[in-house]
């Protein structure tokens, strides 16, 4: 159903059109459709306050610090509001650690003469956006290169400190899953790498489409007009009318995925 308070193609300078090659991964496009869901900007417009200062640390660590909770917010998978008008590359998306199924638990340890090896936050070279909530525990989602970690961090009180890390498993079902966030996180401390994989890519002009195909639906145009902005004219005029369905059914796919992303689905980009 389109919002008549918020209109997705008033902010395309901000957002995502099919030319642009923006370098999101998952949260950034999960954010992204759930921008343009009607009942989040309403929950959104009335919300008090509608957006939390956050702050920037020595180490680049993007900081908010909760003074309570906002159950409003987490029934979208958010810490806290985040302003809809604003793309992924302009809003302080803080995810809440409960939208994430796969987890690595840290406890930060005080570091002794005798630990083998220390670390810092600034050691992952990456995005990192931290949140320490009314119990003063800090959630760390680190993104980059394509793929991200969500850190839940014990022992930590002030987030530029070196610590000595000792990484907990529940039960031996989440190995496998917490082995691939390690290999992650390892990657994370490396120099980052010369080019994105080209699966990602694949998996991003998917999602770009998905978009594209949303915010065209809800500014009202027809399969042909979707088309024609995702796929260029020339296709169209040679396609569409023809013995073939195949683009009028793509386009009807990408409309319909474009609504269930926006519609909760953005939730499995996260995990």
């Amino acid at each position: 159903m389109r919002s008549p308070q918020y209109q997705p193609g008033r902010q395309r300078r901000h957002g995502i059109t099919s030319q642009d090659q923006p370098e999101y991964d998952a949260p950034d496009w999960a954010w992204e459709f759930l921008r343009r869901n009607a009942g989040y900007v309403a929950d959104w417009r009335r919300s008090v306050p509608q957006r939390l200062p956050c702050v920037t640390l020595n180490d680049g660590t993007r900081l908010l610090r909760l003074p309570r909770r906002f159950p409003q917010a987490e029934k979208w998978g958010l810490a806290a509001f985040a302003d809809p008008a604003l793309c992924a590359e302009q809003a302080p998306v803080f995810w809440h650690a409960s939208a994430f199924k796969r987890v690595v638990r840290l406890r930060a340890n005080v570091p002794n003469e005798r630990a083998a090896q220390t670390y810092r936050l600034s050691d992952f070279r990456v995005e990192r956006r931290a949140i320490i909530d009314v119990d003063q525990t800090p959630f760390v989602l680190m993104k980059g290169r394509g793929v991200h970690v969500a850190l839940k961090v014990e022992g930590l009180s002030v987030l530029s400190r070196p610590f000595r890390p000792v990484f907990e498993l529940h039960g031996l079902d989440d190995l496998a899953v917490q082995n691939e966030l390690f290999k992650r996180l390892q990657r994370f401390r490396e120099q980052p790498r010369a080019a994105p994989h080209a699966a990602q890519f694949t998996s991003d002009e998917r999602l770009r489409h998905a978009l594209v195909a949303l915010d065209e639906s809800l500014n009202g145009k027809t399969y042909r007009q979707i088309a024609i902005t995702i796929f260029g004219v020339k296709m169209v005029a040679d396609e569409w009318l023809g013995a073939s369905q195949f683009l009028k059914d793509r386009t009807r796919r990408l409309v319909a995925k474009g609504k269930e992303l926006m519609d909760g689905g953005y939730r499995d980009l996260l995990n």
